[in-house]
């Protein structure tokens, strides 16, 4: 059964809610607000009703609108019809002098008399005169005005229309007295000279002023405005103002009952589909609790509801071809050529990977980085036995778990270094899920076997926990035992590599178009965005058109790991390219392309990118709420540059990970790869935020800027640093913590009252007791009283403190109750030092006690 709400009956009827409301109440049909719903019956009353008082209403309309057809033709002249059908015309006043019959003979009177009935008679003639010829000058004066308004409104060359009524019976009033000359134009044949001097001075007044006098006397002479626009509304209608105005029809809307719907569409779009306005799609997504904007977009499912509220039927589109995706080629295995293996060193921090790889291509990495650990992810080519190596030197520490999974995926064979003195390690154990995840074979090389501590078999037997089972046990793991320093094992490391690499027959087809991945990349002040590529197939040139993620651009130089310059780079060869417009993320693919398809490609996805952080930044009804009950919540503000781009991946992920209290947490206002400049001195000046420069210093201007709007600007070169820096800040924001510290005990013995106070005398039992302690009071062993003191004495004096064994009178603000025999209690309010990490444990325990009592609940109910 269909169900129809208030507010479409309202609509539907063309009233008011409250009338619908009101009449639903008094049939007994309870209704409560305009999206209560009311069934069939109730509608067909609901009709019947309005139906009578729409007829009601249409009897009126139809009363009013013949009255003011009446009034359009009483308007006609100026005059009301009964008026009209008299002719005005003052000669037969004269005409009755001139025919008055003889008097008859009456006594002769005086002559003085006579004289001044005479008098009398030429006074009353003139007095008649003067009011004709008015009468006549107002006349003329109308006759023309409306002449001369029908003239302009004539249409050019068109035939002379006939006089209306009204000018005709006007032109008739003045008898004999008035003639027409041949311009047509009417004006009195006698008079006194003074109607031909208004005549005149008519004219040229007319002349001068143009149509408005003449406008304005037919409006004064038709009684205003409203009835001269009716007039020409009446003439326009048809000829003589016979025909009135036709009522203008209601053009429906043709709307559709079925339409097809992409993905996700705009709301305006949406709208337009289905023949509405936005303002009513908005309102119907409103009344379902989406809140949305008129180019917002919603997806397939939310359209169609919003559809179906309308009564439309909505059918999903197939799919597009996404205009960001990059076509692949498919290669012919005939094509196809060895290519050296792609190699990823991984392993816990400090365990020795760069110092095994300096082993390997005999350079000293490790002694030039700082704090003795690696920060970044590099890319170098080695030959061994004739054959090239490419190695992917990863960072161990736990901040750079993306760098890891990032080089488990473009790897071929993963080297796990395990410090034979120290064992498998936390980074370690995660090493071994990216590189299983990834599906790469695993060489573990066990470092340090030099060392005094050093236990091979121990670090097997912790290795055979994770699944890597020795050879030598029956597995299938390779494990070479190796030292970076005494350069021992390293041969027998190399070859079991090219070992499976040959066993994996690594092939990729040079003769085609360069794909790769972005290893990493960062911003040089001279060279602009320089991206380290690792090439997995294809052939890379100088001068070709690149696209990396939302960044495009044409290769302008190509330097090896060495920094020497290249033309080309194969397969397998880790490259630094310079000539992309933005700098990319760590991790995109690289493809060539056409320059044109390049651009496409890469303003779809910036456009793409866009719509995902408009979406993120929908507010919801739920969203709002959350944030009025995290107000309290203190924000710490901070800005993040660092030298390339998997550092601030890294930074950004273990600030965001301090985030597990409910009292402070890290905000991050930007970030970004480059040194730090003006702009983000004047963002941290706007959101009161900390800089933090990793590996990258400021510029004078921005160092300058920074000490006038007292920005503090911190710069790193260990990551664990920046992180310990900022959990002492975050320490520094939480609420302070006290614990109380009872200082002894007093008893009162004696209570004294004096003129102004009451003076409990005391014992002080042991401990002591001072002059700005915080005081409990104990009755019964029952607190009763919590203040301060008001006054501490010994005798007549003030003293600071009293110690055990002495006697001293107390007074107590706002308490006077005292009986022999309590005991005061003082206390002090020592303030804790509380850290960042207690704080996130705490939180994390009443997040558990919350979880573990809403499942006792849920248990119960």
């Amino acid at each position: 059964m269909s169900k129809y709400r208030v507010y479409e009956l309202a609509k539907e009827f063309h009233v008011d809610s409250k009338a619908v409301i009101d009449i639903l109440s008094r049939s007994g049909v309870k209704a409560a607000n305009n999206f209560s719903s009311v069934d069939e019956k109730t509608y067909a009353a609901l009709k019947s009703a309005f139906a009578k008082k729409n007829a009601a209403k249409e009897a009126e309309k139809a009363k009013e609108e013949r009255e003011r057809q009446q009034r359009m033709i009483q308007s006609a002249d100026g005059r009301p019809e009964k008026m009209r059908s008299r002719t005005y015309t003052y000669a037969h006043k004269v005409e009755k002098h001139e025919a008055k019959p003889a008097p008859a003979k009456r006594e002769e009177k005086p002559a003085a008399v006579r004289a001044e009935v005479e008098t009398q008679e030429k006074r009353e003639k003139r007095v008649e005169k003067r009011a004709e010829n008015r009468t006549e000058i107002r006349m003329e004066k109308r006759s023309e005005s409306r002449a001369s308004h029908r003239t302009e409104e004539r249409p050019q060359g068109g035939a002379t229309r006939m006089k209306p009524a009204s000018a005709q019976s006007a032109a008739g009033r003045g008898g004999e007295r008035r003639r027409t000359d041949g311009s047509g134009s009417a004006r009195p044949a006698g008079g006194s000279g003074r109607m031909g001097r208004n005549d005149r001075n008519d004219r040229s007044e007319r002349s001068r002023n143009g149509g408005r006098n003449a406008r304005g006397a037919n409006d004064r002479g038709r009684g205003g405005r409203g009835n001269d626009r009716n007039d020409r509304s009446a003439r326009r209608g048809g000829r003589g103002g016979k025909r009135g105005q036709q009522p203008v029809q209601k053009v429906e809307i043709a709307r559709p009952k079925h339409i097809k719907l992409p993905e996700s569409i705009a709301v305006k779009d949406l709208a337009s589909k289905m023949s509405y306005t936005a303002a009513e799609v908005i309102k119907k997504l409103f009344m379902m609790g989406v809140m949305a904007t008129i180019n917002q977009e919603i997806d397939f499912d939310t359209a169609a509801l919003v559809a179906s509220e309308f009564g439309v039927t909505a059918e999903e589109l197939p799919p597009e071809v996404d205009p960001t995706e990059i076509p692949e080629i498919e290669d012919d295995p005939k094509t196809l050529e060895l290519r050296p293996p792609v190699v990823t060193v991984m392993g816990h921090v400090d365990h020795g990977k760069t110092s095994l790889l300096d082993c390997i291509r005999k350079t000293s990495v490790s002694a030039h980085e700082a704090g003795g650990i690696t920060q970044h992810i590099g890319a170098y080519q080695v030959i061994a036995s004739g054959k090239k190596i490419v190695f992917l030197d990863t960072p161990g520490h736990e901040a750079f778990t993306a760098m890891r999974a990032r080089g488990a995926q473009i790897t071929d064979i993963a080297i796990l270094v395990v410090a034979a003195d120290d064992g498998v390690m936390p980074q370690t154990i995660e090493a071994i899920s990216h590189a299983k995840s990834a599906d790469v074979p695993i060489i573990v090389a066990i470092n340090k076997i030099d060392k005094p501590g050093a236990n091979p078999d121990r670090v097997k037997q912790e290795l055979m926990e994770h699944g890597l089972v020795p050879e030598e046990y029956g597995g299938n793991t390779i494990m070479v035992p190796v030292s970076a320093k005494k350069q021992i094992g390293i041969d027998d490391l190399l070859e079991m590599v090219l070992l499976v690499a040959e066993v994996k027959e690594l092939k990729a087809n040079p003769n085609r178009d360069a794909r790769g991945v972005i290893v990493e990349a960062k911003l040089d002040k001279g060279r602009g965005p320089v991206a380290t590529v690792l090439v997995q197939n294809g052939t890379l040139r100088i001068g070709d058109s690149i696209v990396c993620g939302t960044t495009f651009g044409k290769v302008r130089a190509m330097l090896n790991d060495r920094g020497g310059s290249v033309k080309k780079a194969g397969p397998s060869v880790p490259v630094e390219i310079l000539g992309l417009n933005d700098v990319p993320e760590a991790g995109d693919i690289l493809a060539v392309l056409e320059e044109k398809q390049a651009r496409s490609i890469a303003e779809a996805r910036q456009g793409r990118q866009r719509t995902k952080l408009i979406k993120a930044k929908k507010v919801s009804l739920d969203d709002l709420f959350q944030q009025i009950q995290e107000g309290d919540i203190k924000d710490l503000n901070i800005v993040v540059k660092a030298d390339v781009q998997g550092s601030v991946e890294a930074l950004n992920s273990s600030l965001l990970q301090l985030n597990k209290n409910d009292e402070v947490r890290v905000s991050i206002v930007h970030s970004g790869v480059g040194s730090v400049n003006e702009s983000d001195v004047m963002l941290a000046t706007a959101s009161n935020a900390l800089i933090i420069a990793f590996n990258v210093r400021p510029d004078a201007n921005a160092r300058k800027l920074a000490d006038t709007e007292n920005i503090d600007i911190r710069t790193y070169r260990v990551i664990y640093d920046a992180l310990n820096d900022v959990k002492d800040a975050m320490s520094g924001m939480l609420k302070p913590k006290y614990k109380e510290v009872v200082q002894g005990r007093v008893e009162i013995r004696q209570v004294m009252k004096f003129s102004k106070a009451l003076v409990a005398g005391s014992y002080v039992l042991d401990g002591k007791i001072c002059n700005n302690s915080k005081i409990r009071i104990l009755r019964d062993d029952v607190a009763i009283f919590d203040g301060e003191i008001d006054s501490l004495r010994r005798f007549k004096d003030e003293v600071k403190e009293v110690t055990a064994g002495y006697e001293c009178g107390i007074s107590i603000v706002d308490f006077k109750d005292f009986q022999e025999g309590d005991i005061i209690e003082p206390y002090t309010m020592e303030e804790i030092a509380v850290t960042i990490t207690d704080a996130n444990k705490a939180a994390a325990k009443k997040r558990e006690e919350q979880e573990k009592a809403a499942k006792e609940t849920e248990a119960e109910a």
